[in-house]
């Protein structure tokens, strides 16, 4: 018990460590330019295409499944 209080208090530390920073500049300046959207396009894009294949193993596994 002991141990897991010392880790919520040092995670929480952490946490506040993170948000005292004002803002991050390469965020900044990528949405001023525009090429946010290129980036979040592309991991849209990326996690599409890990949930489609995902699906399609779940698929393959129920048809194996029934055969066996």
């Amino acid at each position: 018990m002991k141990k897991f209080i010392i880790a919520i208090v040092l995670m929480l530390s952490g946490v506040q460590l993170f948000a005292r920073e004002d803002g991050v500049a390469m965020a900044d300046g990528m949405r001023s330019e525009g090429k946010i959207y290129v980036v979040v396009v592309c991991f849209v894009l990326i996690l599409l295409g890990l949930l489609i294949y995902l699906f399609s193993i779940d698929r393959r596994l129920k048809k194996l499944e029934k055969k066996s």
